[in-house]
């Protein structure tokens, strides 16, 4: 595992508070988070959040990212990690996607996965996708991380 530094996510979090509080559409605000967590946690090479079809509610829908473009805009519940995550409700942390069975390739550069949920009043209404090129990219302290910016991103939507 790659040692995180807990104050470089002290100090996203207050930044991610500043975006969410700007004046700004939300799509807009979703894209900043997108791009500070990509440019500034080394070890994040591909952020996204994806959200539920409002028309399909057990599809995915790919909403602002950062990094590589990707062919999966649309991910049903149960196909791969992201529709694994849909459809278990719960966070997953992917140290070697090469022993994934259910992984749909994003790009070949991609080693290990991080994806966590996003719940408003209860109901799950989309999740953070982290990719990394390193593999075992991920601790506990990311998926802490990242369940914060996701319960902010809830409260705002």
């Amino acid at each position: 595992m790659i040692k995180k530094n807990k104050k470089l996510f002290a100090e996203l979090e207050q930044r991610v508070d500043d975006i969410l509080h700007k004046k700004s559409s939300m799509l807009n605000r979703l894209q900043n988070i997108c791009k500070l967590l990509k440019e500034n946690a080394m070890h994040y090479d591909w952020v996204g959040f994806y959200f539920v079809d409002r028309e399909n509610s057990n599809e995915l829908i790919l909403g602002p990212f950062e990094g590589a473009p990707t062919e999966h805009t649309r991910i049903p519940f149960g196909q791969g990690v992201c529709g694994q995550v849909a459809k278990d409700k719960k966070s997953r942390i992917v140290q070697d996607i090469a022993q994934e069975e259910n992984y749909l390739s994003c790009s070949i550069d991609v080693k290990s996965e991080i994806v966590v949920p996003i719940f408003k009043k209860g109901k799950f209404i989309g999740e953070i996708d982290i990719d990394s090129y390193t593999i075992a990219a991920f601790s506990d302290e990311d998926e802490e991380f990242l369940k914060m910016i996701a319960e902010k991103v809830s409260e705002l939507l």
